[in-house]
């Protein structure tokens, strides 16, 4: 098991556990290069009980590998793939910031809800990456799309430099083409499977794009959109696409973006957009062609972090610091809570 501190392949430092999936763990850890070179990344190792297996190692490996071909601003990059003592191991670019999840829990925690503008802007990057994946072209110039398959808020990552990250590609693609059905892979990500793909049909861009819409709506809402006690209620949920209207939840929300989700979460996949690409300059135009800029939202994903607990008091950006453009949306998104709760 690997430990903290811990040297992998004589240059990566674990520093602690960034993450712990069904089938792998995510590191932060340091690259020791020469003379005093350092790096910060993400060290991606399969569980011990997993390691063992022939399956798994191999979907591993296409992990690396299919990830290593996207390239992508959008996408996690992956720097390095070898194996040590403790088995394989998957070097990635490491993402200073926090996953939509916690984005969007931060706001719920405050008592305001997520200012829309800088939604659909999270949501125009993720569908940048999307749209490289689905129309990924092989070396032979043959278009070989990647279904990411796993689109949820944990695989978003959102940076404190205000750059949207698409994590987790190669495994989601390695798991299906093993056709694999181990409940603790599962585990956590039915919320976000499209009808059609709990009814054993193929998934497909429009797949994704559903998994984008759930994400939406849940950012908007503050609310999980297919919560349930158990998984047999859950995938009953899910096959049978109950989703409330999203303006049902607030009611700042311009016609627009609740078309927009609406549109994504058509319960037929021939209903939803034709592509990422589509729905991407669908969000765009809708913010006139001038989404949320970097600034604006690495500081949002700031204020999140020290929200959730997750920055250390003595960074914590004093009231002076906030910009005009995000304090103006944060006031707006509390009134509508003030307004609701009346």
């Amino acid at each position: 098991m690997d430990t903290p501190s811990q040297l992998v392949a004589g240059r990566y430092q674990l520093l602690e556990s960034a993450g712990d999936g069904g089938m792998a763990c995510v590191y932060r850890a340091i690259t020791h290069g020469a003379a005093g070179f350092q790096r910060m990344v993400a060290l991606k190792r399969v569980h011990d009980h997993l390691a063992g297996s022939t399956e798994f190692v191999r979907m591993f490996i296409e992990e690396a590998r299919i990830s290593s071909e996207l390239d992508h601003s959008n996408i996690v990059q992956v720097h390095d793939f070898g194996v040590d003592s403790g088995g394989y191991y998957l070097v990635m670019e490491w993402v200073d910031g926090l996953h939509l999840g916690h984005y969007a829990a931060s706001f719920k925690r405050r008592g305001e809800v997520a200012p829309w503008r800088f939604v659909a802007s999270i949501g125009a990057q993720v569908l940048a990456a999307l749209a490289s994946a689905h129309e990924r072209v092989n070396g032979q110039g043959i278009l070989s799309p990647v279904i990411h398959r796993d689109v949820t808020p944990h695989n978003v990552l959102l940076s404190v430099q205000g750059v949207v990250k698409l994590a987790d590609f190669g495994l989601a693609r390695a798991m299906d083409r093993a056709r694999m059905t181990n409940p603790d892979v599962l585990k956590g990500k039915l919320s976000y499977l499209a009808p059609e793909l709990v009814q054993a049909k193929p998934a497909s861009p429009q797949s994704d794009l559903y998994a984008v819409g759930i994400s939406l709506w849940e950012t908007l809402s503050g609310e999980r959109l297919y919560a349930a006690d158990t998984d047999a209620e859950r995938i009953r949920k899910v096959r049978e696409a109950e989703v409330p209207a999203i303006d049902s939840k607030r009611d700042d929300l311009p016609d627009g973006l609740i078309a927009i989700v609406n549109c994504a979460l058509e319960r037929d996949p021939e209903q939803r957009f034709r592509s990422a690409h589509e729905m991407e300059h669908a969000l765009l135009r809708l913010m006139g062609g001038n989404p949320v800029n970097a600034r604006e939202l690495g500081q949002s994903v700031t204020e999140a972090r020290v929200a959730m607990g997750l920055l250390p008091r003595s960074l914590r950006p004093t009231p002076e610091s906030l910009s005009p453009a995000i304090d103006g949306p944060v006031r707006a998104a509390r009134a509508v809570v003030v307004k609701s709760e009346k």
